[in-house]
């Protein structure tokens, strides 16, 4: 651990809390040493955050906050930390690893909020609602530029990765934008897309923590197939969460990705069963009404909550569990004790989110 982290564990607790379920009143020393290891971390990342979001002017500052500002759950960084204790633990070059990811994420919601057209983003005014299109590309470039940067300083070998996961990226969004090609399974397709979206970048965040803490290189593949399965996890947890009432605190009302075309597997495997079950046909058919405006808020309300409560939504929370398992069996060789113990809850924590 780096002695100069001296900013105390209450000031984030996410480390600790995930490790022991909440609470560390019956935990280990071990799991108390580690959580204090982590939320002290977490917090040396975000203040590197604040460092690395000042630019050019107030505007600029200020659009470049905006999602930073509006909080976010930092799995990417916390991911990061924890692998590093198979190294020699977190250090500087550990934390900056952790906020070039944390900005990379950053930029890419600024451009997904874009091309989604979406109203809000963890609470707040979606960035483009507020300073129009363009900026909101201009500030994602500029987020990404700063990861590039920063990233930099870590080695040839960092800049490597950081380049690979960045092109994956961007075919990621490439393909989900063009969408399957004629032939392609559609939700095999899907699935590449969120390997490739949301898996590669929490992958090179499992990958850099225990690189950067010079961590055993027999460990990286297990370590990058992990994050890639928590990553498809991650998102089909998250399409369930876009069907959730408004008091499951998204910040977004309940079927926002629904309403504005963006795919999701509850609505993939709809199509599926809409082939043999007229009910499921039916439901497709509205929602598809609803994703074209022609539906009042109530008809689409309703047809979402008939969504929520339908069969295939608890297949694809059956699928993310499934990607988490799988992800926890590339750990089967990794050592035995607390970081694989620690990245086993934070396989569960991501299937077990509030949804």
């Amino acid at each position: 651990m780096n002695p100069t982290l001296k900013a105390p564990a209450a000031a984030s607790g996410r480390g600790a809390a995930f490790l022991t379920g909440g609470s560390l009143l019956f935990a280990s020393r071990e799991e108390k040493a580690l959580g204090r290891a982590l939320d002290d971390g977490l917090v040396a990342v975000e203040k590197g955050l604040e460092r690395e979001l000042k630019f050019s002017d107030e505007i600029t500052d200020a659009v470049s906050r905006h999602l930073f500002d509006a909080g976010g759950k930092r799995v990417r960084p916390l991911l990061a930390l924890l692998t590093s204790q198979w190294g020699s633990g977190i250090n500087d070059r550990v934390l900056i690893a952790a906020q070039v990811t944390e900005l990379t994420h950053l930029a890419t919601l600024y451009h997904d909020d874009v091309m989604d057209d979406a109203v809000q983003r963890r609470g707040v005014a979606a960035t483009q609602t507020v300073w129009g299109n363009s900026v909101a590309i201009l500030a994602g470039d500029l987020l990404f530029a700063r990861a590039g940067s920063l990233g930099g300083s870590l080695g040839q070998q960092a800049i490597t990765l950081q380049a690979a996961t960045f092109e994956r990226l961007v075919v990621g969004q490439m393909q989900e934008t063009l969408g399957p090609k004629p032939g392609d399974e559609p939700i095999a397709h899907y699935l590449q897309v969120l390997s490739d979206k949301t898996g590669s970048l929490i992958a090179f965040a499992a990958e850099m923590g225990i690189r950067m803490a010079d961590g055993p290189e027999a460990l990286i593949p297990a370590v990058r197939a992990f994050g890639e399965k928590i990553g498809i996890a991650f998102q089909l947890v998250d399409d369930v969460i876009d069907l959730s009432d408004r008091s499951a605190g998204t910040g977004k009302p309940p079927g926002a990705d629904v309403r504005h075309g963006v795919t999701t597997l509850p609505v993939l495997y709809l199509r599926e069963a809409a082939k043999v079950d007229p009910a499921a046909k039916e439901l497709v058919a509205t929602l598809a009404r609803g994703a074209t405006g022609d539906l009042s808020e109530d008809e689409f309300q309703k047809a979402i909550t008939e969504l929520r409560h339908h069969e295939v939504t608890e297949a694809t929370m059956q699928t993310a569990r499934d990607m988490a398992d799988q992800a926890i069996a590339y750990l089967d060789d990794a050592p035995s004790g607390i970081v694989k113990e620690g990245l086993v809850r934070f396989a569960h924590h991501v299937v077990d989110r509030s949804y």
